[in-house]
């Protein structure tokens, strides 16, 4: 397979190997330009076709490409899906036997494999650096390689060594990979790799099929379940929640209620939390209930919703968690559900945190970033896209586009707020501040003599949700500051003189009570599932079917064997024959021959 590349030999393995019939996007441009030796940064979202980019050149080029990613825990299915479209993968980490890795080398000094995936940790021993100098090496592809930024969201020390490969292996092409960075990080990680000259390739960040929803929180895990349940009943999904003690309560709750869920995060044994992450990418409709610890990587394409109890620390964040859902291109839903405990919870972390202060600067504006995506009145999707500099049309498929907020002039309301602020010697906390605006005559209210204010009762045809609202708006507007040193009390910014003096206005969005969705009729189904026939649909289901014995006969994901896409596309097209089989896309040769006559039987027994 080692021919040197041209385009039409990409296409080639692309169609017989991994049995898809066109490139997407720039992956021809990128795999033509690595094949031939270039050096690339390659920004595609999740679910764009990445590790293409590196597995065609290496398959093209001579010698073994070595994959360098964070993420042990995954190797095992990235090399077993490799394994299924005859692709001669291994990797070498530390969940190996002495045995097993010496094998594995050996098979790497005599060109035996087409690709080996290595830890960044593993990569920097003695050992394994002077196997690839023993060795013949196509390419090095750094994935995740965000991890290298200090200012990003999932920042990996180890990382930045890697700028030893530039200087260790000069000749080697290098491609980079992640699906989220601004130009900030990608700067960094052009420097810290020594890609300075590489070719950036930048894709569109959109992912046209997720619906972005932003909720007032009331009640959080209610509203989690009620959405769950009256859209999401059966799907596999992912919730994130701040804290370990917050994850396994949620997965209790869900479970309670009879939503299949598990929890994830760092603090559980190993064991535990593999097997957990092997029943969600093996079993249909399990939801995942975790810490951002989970999810680097996830490949399953099948996840049908991400949901967010508690507020993501930057964009970033916020957009490589929620791209987890629906990487197989059909409908899912990003929600996620925010209150003023969000906001001061967040800013506290960034407050206590042990970071210097330019780093804390940088981390508040990334969550200002944050805040401005919840607080907007504009289409969700135009702001998250302007976030990595991509311009964009309203998008007609996030909450703010399908129910429009209203927005109001809220100039009275605030300075209502700010002057009682300002008379409590900005010594008190939100909840006793609403307490005098709604004119309600507390024992603590009382002791300090607060029902004597000028402002006491004059927000009373105000309910107590509203002012949260307004207050958490003011607070995300930069107009308050929290001081936790002293109880969480309010304090005035400077930013709050010119609104107070009548100089400056506040637009705020109306508050609306949070509503219980309505259960839709029937399932959400994507939109190529309900275009199946009734007959087609029995097909598909037989076919699922088929695919989970399959996979557990086997010990590997169902979507390795087949994406759902593909099964939908063999349930329209029918075969009668193995030569029928062969245009559908996902069915590469391999495929063919170790799957194609049990899907030819089982067709024919029931059309």
């Amino acid at each position: 397979m080692h021919q040197h590349s041209g385009n039409n030999q990409a296409l080639q393995v692309l169609e017989t190997v991994f049995g898809y019939p066109a490139f997407r996007g720039q992956q021809a441009e990128i795999i033509d330009h690595v094949a031939h030796g270039g050096d690339a940064l390659v920004l595609m979202p999740t679910g764009g076709g990445k590790s293409l980019c590196y597995q065609i050149p290496a398959l093209l080029r001579d010698g073994v490409g070595v994959v360098i990613s964070p993420l042990i825990a995954l190797m095992q299915d990235q090399v077993d899906a490799l394994a299924e479209v005859g692709v001669r993968a291994a990797f070498l980490n530390s969940t190996q036997t002495f045995e097993e890795s010496s094998r594995i080398e050996r098979q790497v000094r005599n060109g035996e494999l087409d690709l080996v995936y290595v830890a960044p940790e593993r990569l920097m021993t003695s050992r394994c650096l002077e196997l690839l100098q023993a060795s013949k090496i196509a390419l090095f592809a750094i994935d995740e390689a965000h991890c290298v930024s200090q200012w990003g969201h999932d920042f990996r020390p180890e990382y930045i060594k890697l700028s030893v490969l530039h200087e260790r292996f000069p000749q080697v092409p290098r491609i980079a990979l992640t699906a989220t960075a601004d130009q900030q990080t990608r700067d960094e990680i052009a420097e810290r790799l020594q890609l300075v000259d590489a070719h950036k390739y930048v894709s569109s960040f959109d992912r046209p099929n997720i619906r972005y929803q932003i909720v007032e929180k009331a009640n959080g895990r209610k509203q989690l379940l009620d959405f769950i349940q009256s859209t999401h009943s059966g799907d596999a999904g992912i919730v994130y929640c701040l804290s370990r003690k917050k994850v396994e309560e949620t997965a209790e709750f869900l479970s309670d209620n009879g939503i299949q869920s598990l929890p994830y995060h760092a603090g559980m044994k190993y064991e535990q939390r593999a097997a957990n992450q092997a029943r969600f990418l093996r079993e249909d409709g399990i939801v995942m209930t975790a810490t951002i610890a989970f999810g680097m990587g996830i490949d399953k394409p099948d996840v049908r919703f991400v949901a967010h109890l508690d507020l993501p620390k930057s964009i970033e964040g916020y957009y490589q968690e929620t791209g987890r859902a629906g990487r197989d291109g059909a409908p899912a839903n990003a929600w996620m559900t925010y209150g003023l405990q969000d906001v001061v919870q967040q800013r506290r972390m960034i407050a206590e945190s042990e970071a210097d202060e330019t780093f804390k600067r940088v981390l508040g504006a990334k969550l200002d970033a944050m805040l401005g995506l919840c607080e907007t009145l504009a289409c969700r999707r135009m702001h998250l896209l302007d976030y990595f500099g991509q311009s964009s049309e309203r998008c007609g498929n996030c909450d703010t586009c399908l129910n429009p907020p209203i927005s109001f002039d809220g100039t009275v309301a605030v300075q209502k707020l700010l002057s009682t602020v300002y008379r409590v010697d900005q010594r008190f906390a939100g909840g006793h501040v609403i307490e005098i605006l709604r004119g309600i005559e507390t024992d603590r209210i009382k002791q300090w003599r607060h029902d004597q204010l000028s402002t006491f009762g004059i927000g009373a045809e105000t309910s107590e949700a509203e002012w949260r609202a307004i207050l958490r708006q003011v607070i995300a507007l930069g107009l308050l500051a929290v001081d936790y040193e002293s109880y969480s009390a309010l304090k005035l910014t400077d930013a709050a003189r010119p609104v107070l003096r009548g100089a400056q206005k506040a637009q705020l969005r109306q508050y609306q009570k949070p509503v219980k969705p309505r259960r839709e009729s029937g399932k959400t189904k994507g939109y190529e599932e309900s275009t199946l026939s009734v007959a087609e649909q029995a097909l598909f289901d037989k076919l699922r079917w088929w695919r989970v014995e399959t996979a557990r006969k086997n010990n590997v994901p169902a979507y390795v064997i087949f994406h759902d896409a593909t099964l939908r596309d063999i349930a329209k097209a029918q075969p009668r024959s193995i030569g029928d089989l062969r245009g559908v896309t996902g069915v590469g040769e391999k495929k063919l021959e170790t799957y194609g006559e049990q899907i030819v039987a089982l067709l024919a027994e029931l059309v």
